[in-house]
């Protein structure tokens, strides 16, 4: 599919929508290197500054990959905005119920693989959480614990997918410290998590992790069924 020039506007964001398009509809496949900023530019008929922003979003995404003093290759086809808008706009319901799946099977995977240096770093990170006063301070130390758990799995896609999910979910750990009406995962939960991982007990492991998420489901569900939504 032939770019073409791009109106007035929004530049940065027309430019994006016609290079995911270019992108989505094999008009540059996978692998593929695409034209230079010049070239780019030219044919949309703006600027420079206006098509590498549009590439940095993209390769912030997955999109497209930098090689440096080579070019800008595609590296995937799918186009991930759908997927940010809707976890942008998830309710904590739906954050929780997709952690529930991420964290069950990350705490089985890391009590078979990790390592000496995996424990030393996940009691650093949950002696972190412990010492959280804030309530973003708490979210972000919460999430990274998480996610240190997902990273001693050694599992590369559920490690970046864990990634991508990880501000929504120190958001919504940060919103759930505000909320006095849902549950908080106590210290000791998230420390059952890390002793079965210790243990290399990988059921145990899992049925920790779900400890940890089942109560604040249940409550989020109450209340959603209270509220009618």
């Amino acid at each position: 599919m032939p770019l073409s020039p791009v109106p007035g506007g929004s530049t940065v964001d027309a430019v994006l929508d016609q290079l995911q398009a270019e992108v989505s509809t094999g008009g540059w496949r996978v692998g593929e290197r695409i034209p230079g900023e010049l070239d780019l530019a030219s044919q949309l008929g703006v600027s420079r500054p206006a098509v590498r922003e549009a590439i940095r979003a993209l390769t912030h995404v997955g999109v497209l990959e930098v090689r440096r003093g080579d070019g800008t290759y595609v590296r995937s086809s799918a186009d991930p905005r759908p997927l940010i808008n809707r976890v942008g706009h998830a309710d904590l319901r739906d954050v929780f119920e997709v952690q529930l799946a991420y964290d069950v099977q990350a705490a089985r995977l890391a009590a078979r693989r990790r390592t000496d240096d995996d424990i030393a770093r996940l009691t650093g990170l949950l002696e972190a959480r412990a010492a959280a006063t804030g309530a973003v301070e708490f979210g972000d130390a919460d999430a990274r614990f998480h996610l240190g758990v997902v990273e001693a799995t050694r599992n590369p896609v559920l490690i970046e997918a864990v990634r991508y999910f990880l501000r929504r979910l120190g958001d919504s750990m940060a919103t759930l410290r505000l909320d006095h009406q849902v549950p908080e995962a106590s210290q000791q939960a998230h420390q059952d998590v890390l002793d079965a991982i210790v243990a290399r007990d990988a059921d145990a492991a899992g049925l920790a992790a779900a400890a940890i998420i089942e109560p604040t489901l249940a409550a989020l569900e109450e209340l959603m069924a209270e509220d009618g939504r």
